[in-house]
């Protein structure tokens, strides 16, 4: 059996040809498009650990109550002051605890998020007003 080496033909006439292969850019003009940039990925970490944080702050606090109060009930009863027991300031810290937790993850959201997110806000801005040109 020998291979033909003449280009096939269409079995349908009428259909238009494939369009052609698209230019490739010059290499020292393309930056890569952003999807495919490590900055998204930086940009997932910081916000794993920014709420990590913050969960973590409030549910060990309260885990950490409850295994007190479980595993400690004479020192939860016990007092710290005249009639105010242990346990009962534990459950109040709860509230500013959770306000801690809170002010956590906004200080991490200004501090390391934020500032991520709008460098690739405006780095996309850049890539489409580039990609609008071009055409």
């Amino acid at each position: 059996m020998s291979h033909d080496p003449s280009p096939p033909y269409p079995a349908y006439p009428w259909q238009p040809p494939a369009p052609p292969p698209a230019p490739a850019p010059h290499p020292s003009r393309h930056r890569s498009p952003l999807g495919h940039h490590s900055d998204l990925r930086i940009l997932r970490n910081a916000y794993r650990r920014q709420r990590r944080t913050a969960t973590f702050t409030a549910l060990g606090y309260f885990t950490f109550f409850l295994v007190l109060s479980a595993c400690a009930p004479s020192f939860m009863a016990s007092s710290l002051t005249d009639g105010l027991p242990t346990g009962l300031v534990l459950a109040l810290l709860q509230l500013p605890v959770t306000w801690l937790a809170i002010g956590v993850y906004e200080h991490t959201a200004r501090r390391c998020v934020d500032p991520l997110s709008d460098r690739i806000r405006k780095q996309s801005q850049v890539d489409a007003r580039r990609e609008a040109a071009a055409r």
